[in-house]
C-alpha cells in the first residue's frame, strides 16, 4: 500500500537508551550485542560424581572395578585450583569448577560413592558429564541482533556472557482517542443516539500488544477546539497519537475537518475492507506523527492491523514491522468485494506434514466476533471476488497468548 509506505518512511525508531538487563524485557535492541566473555566462562562438571582422567578408568568393570585414590572434594564455590594425578580423583559437584587434567566425570551411580578411595564399576566416554569453556558461545560471538525483541531466553544469556547493561528502543508512547457526540464509555448497550466507545479501549490493547505503552485519553467531542486541546495536553508525553472517528468527508466529520484544512494530516480513502478513510501526518511544535482511523470498530481493527501497527513497531525499532505472512490451503469458498483487499478474520492450523489450512470466519459487518476467536487474518486482493475451496491464500498470523 502507497499510503503505509509513504508513513513508514516518514517514521524513525526512537533513539536508544541504556537500561539494565532487569528492565531490557519487551524492548527491541538498538544495536548488536556481542559476548564479552565464553559460556560456559570456565570448564565445569555437569553431573555429582569423580573427576578422573581417562586412562585411569578405561579397564573398569562391574566385577573388576578400578579404585582410585580421593584426593578432596570441589564444590560449585571452588576457586582454587587443583590438579589429578595418576590413580587419582577429586569428588565433584554438579556446575563445580574442573581439576587440571580431567577428561571425564563419572556419576555417583557408576561407583561406591567411596571418601578415601573410590571403586568406579563402569568406564565414561571421553568428555562425559563435563562441559568445556566456550562450548555454548565462543568469546565475541553475536547473541542478539538490532531490532530483535528481548525476551527471557535472551536475557539469560546476556547474563551467562557477562553482560550486564544494553542499548535498547523505548515503548513508544502511544495515545488513543475516540472522537464522537455520540459515543459513552463501556458499561450500558448501546441505543439510538448513543454508541458504546469500542474504539479506544479495543486500541490501546492493541497498542500495547504491539509493544507501545499504551494511553487511552477515552472520548473527545466533535468539536475542533475540544479536540486540539486534548492534543496539546498530550504531545508533550506521546510519541504517536492515534485517533478514531471522523475521518469521513461529511459536515460532521470532525477530524477530518480539523487537520485537512491546514494540511497537518493527508486524509486518503484505501482500498482495504473493511475499512475507508485513513489519515497520516504529524502535529505540535515537536512533530509528533498521528494516525486517524475510521470510527467503525471493526473497520477501526482491521485499519490498525495494516496501517498502525507496522507504524507502531518502526518506532520501537522492532524487526520485522509486519505480521508473519504464509501461503494457506483454503477449506471453504470465500466471497470478497471487488476492487478492495479484504483482511479476513480467520481460522489457521499448521499441518502435521507442513504448511497451513486456513478457515474463513465472519467478517465484513461482523468483524468484531471474528476477530475474538480469530488466529490470524486472510488477506483476499483488489481482483479476487471469489476464492475457491482449495485454492492458496495469503495469511497474517497472529501471535497471540491462549
Amino acid at each position: 500500500m502507497r499510503f503505509l509506505s509513504d508513513a513508514l518512511a516518514r517514521v524513525r525508531p526512537l533513539p536508544s537508551i541504556d537500561v539494565h538487563l532487569t528492565q531490557s524485557h519487551g524492548h527491541a535492541l538498538a544495536a548488536d550485542v556481542t559476548a564479552p566473555g565464553p559460556i560456559p566462562a570456565f570448564d565445569h562438571a555437569t553431573v555429582d560424581g569423580y573427576a578422573v582422567r581417562f586412562d585411569d578408568v578405561v579397564a573398569a568393570t562391574e566385577r573388576r572395578p578400578v579404585q582410585l585414590k580421593v584426593l578432596g572434594d570441589v564444590a560449585a564455590a571452588s576457586w582454587r585450583p587443583v590438579r589429578i594425578l595418576p590413580g587419582t580423583c577429586f569428588a565433584v559437584a554438579a556446575g563445580a569448577p574442573l581439576p587440571t587434567g580431567t577428561e571425564a566425570v563419572v556419576p555417583l551411580s557408576w561407583t561406591d560413592q567411596g571418601m578415601a578411595t573410590v571403586e568406579i564399576t563402569e568406564v565414561p566416554k571421553r568428555g562425559y558429564g563435563l562441559r568445556r569453556t566456550g562450548d555454548e558461545v565462543a568469546s565475541g560471538a553475536v547473541l542478539g541482533r538490532a531490532g530483535q525483541t528481548v525476551n527471557p531466553h535472551l536475557i539469560a544469556l546476556f547474563a551467562a556472557s557477562g553482560v550486564s547493561d544494553v542499548h535498547v528502543r523505548p515503548e513508544p508512547r502511544v495515545v488513543i482517542i475516540a472522537t464522537g457526540d455520540e459515543l459513552m464509555d463501556a458499561g450500558r448497550m448501546s441505543q439510538p443516539g448513543q454508541v458504546v466507545d469500542v474504539d479506544s479501549p479495543a486500541l490501546t490493547a492493541a497498542a500495547a500488544e504491539a509493544g507501545a505503552h499504551a494511553f487511552r485519553i477515552g472520548i473527545c467531542d466533535d468539536e475542533p477546539e475540544a479536540l486540539r486541546t486534548v492534543l496539546d495536553d498530550q504531545t508533550l508525553r506521546s510519541d504517536l497519537v492515534i485517533t478514531t472517528g471522523g475521518t469521513g468527508v461529511g459536515p460532521g466529520d470532525m477530524v477530518r475537518r480539523t487537520f485537512g484544512r491546514d494540511g497537518a494530516v493527508d486524509f486518503a480513502t484505501v482500498s482495504i475492507f473493511p475499512s475507508s478513510t485513513l489519515g497520516f501526518g504529524t502535529i505540535g511544535p515537536e512533530e509528533i506523527p498521528i494516525i486517524c482511523l475510521p470510527g467503525e470498530p471493526g473497520a477501526a481493527l482491521i485499519a490498525f492491523e495494516a496501517f498502525a501497527r507496522p507504524i507502531i513497531r518502526r518506532l520501537a525499532g522492532v524487526e520485522p514491522v509486519f505480521r508473519s505472512q504464509v501461503k494457506a490451503h483454503l477449506l471453504e469458498t470465500v466471497s470478497s468485494p471487488a476492487g478492495l483487499r479484504e483482511f479476513r478474520p480467520a481460522e489457521v492450523t499448521e499441518r502435521r506434514g507442513g504448511g497451513y489450512t486456513v478457515a474463513p470466519l465472519s467478517g465484513g459487518p461482523y468483524t468484531l466476533s471474528g476477530l475474538a476467536v480469530a488466529s490470524g487474518l486472510m488477506v483476499l486482493g483488489e481482483k479476487v471476488t471469489n476464492a475457491p475451496a482449495g485454492s492458496t491464500v495469503d495469511v497474517l498470523l497472529f501471535d497471540r497468548r491462549r
